[in-house]
C-alpha cells in the first residue's frame, strides 16, 4: 500500500519556521517531521510514498535529490575530474513521489490531484505535521474488517481543535468543539479506499468539510479509536514539545533502531 502525506499547506502557525521551509520540512532532532512520519510508516513495513508538496516545494523535492549523499561518507577526488566516491551507503528501502499539487489547492484537491499515482488501489493518509504512536497494523485490520469507504483515526487532543461524533465506530457528524466533548478528533493516519477521492471536487474542496461529511451521512466513515500518543506540530511549542521528547530519547513515535 502507498502512504499518502499532505505536505502543502502554509504553515502560517508556526511562521517562525515555514517562512524558510515547508513546515514538514521543520526538523525535530535534526531530522524534518516529514522524515519521522515515514520512518514510522516504513516501520511497518510500507515503504512507498506520495507527498502532496505545494507551498516551497522546491525544498522537500531538493532534500530527496540530495538523501543518499547526505546520508553518506563521500570522497571528493578533484585530481579526477571531481571524481565522487561514496562510502559506508545509508540509504532508506523507499520510492518517494514528491507531486507539486499547487500553492493554493485545498487538502480535498491536493488528493485528487495524485490519483492517477495510486492505481486504484486502498491508500494511507496523513497530514506532514504530526506524530503518533497508533498501530498501523491494527488500524489496517480494523479497516479491512468494517469494509467501509474510510477510517480516521480518533485521539485526544488539546482543546483547541473541533470534535467529531462517533456511536459503535461509525462517525455520525463534525462539529465544534463544546466544554461537555470528551474530545475525539480527526488526528490523521487515515486508510482510504480510492473510491472516497469521487467525493472530492475539485482544488478547492476542503478534504475535512464535504467529502468527510458525505462519507458520514453516507455510512463509509469509521473512527479508529487511539488512546495513546499523537501530537501535531502547529505551533514553536508543540515543535519545542516534540523535540524534548526526541532529546530525552522518549519519543513515542520511534519504533525503529538508530
Amino acid at each position: 500500500m502507498k502512504v499518502v502525506i499532505l505536505a502543502g499547506g502554509f504553515g502560517t502557525r508556526i511562521s517562525e519556521e515555514s517562512h524558510l521551509r515547508p513546515k514538514p520540512m521543520v526538523e525535530i532532532g535534526g531530522m524534518p517531521i516529514l522524515w519521522h512520519i515515514m520512518k514510522y510508516y516504513s516501520s511497518y513495513g510500507y515503504y512507498d510514498f506520495i507527498i502532496c508538496a505545494g507551498y516551497k516545494q522546491s525544498v522537500i523535492k531538493e532534500w530527496f535529490a540530495d538523501y543518499y549523499i547526505n546520508h553518506s561518507d563521500v570522497t571528493f577526488d578533484f585530481s579526477k575530474r571531481e571524481k565522487i566516491t561514496v562510502h559506508n551507503t545509508c540509504s532508506e528501502p523507499w520510492r518517494v513521489t514528491v507531486v507539486d499539487t499547487g500553492l493554493d489547492t485545498m487538502t480535498g484537491g491536493r488528493i485528487k490531484k495524485i490519483r492517477t499515482y495510486l492505481e486504484n488501489e486502498p491508500f494511507f493518509l496523513t497530514y506532514g505535521d504530526g506524530v503518533s504512536n497508533v498501530d498501523i497494523a491494527q488500524q489496517l485490520a480494523f479497516h479491512r474488517a468494517h469494509g467501509k469507504y474510510a477510517t480516521i483515526t480518533a485521539v485526544h487532543p488539546d482543546s483547541r481543535f473541533g470534535v467529531l461524533d462517533a456511536k459503535s465506530d461509525q462517525v455520525q457528524a463534525f462539529r465544534e468543539k463544546s466544554e461537555a466533548d470528551v474530545d475525539w478528533i480527526n488526528g490523521g493516519f487515515m486508510v482510504l479506499d480510492p473510491k472516497v477521492i469521487d467525493y472530492i471536487d475539485g482544488d478547492a474542496t476542503v478534504f475535512e468539510r464535504t467529502p468527510l461529511e458525505r462519507l458520514c451521512a453516507n455510512g463509509e466513515l469509521m473512527a479508529f479509536r487511539h488512546r495513546g500518543f499523537w501530537q501535531c506540530m502547529d505551533t514553536m511549542r508543540d515543535r519545542e514539545k516534540l523535540e524534548l521528547l526526541w532529546e530525552s530519547n522518549k519519543a513515542p513515535w520511534k519504533r525503529w533502531a538508530d
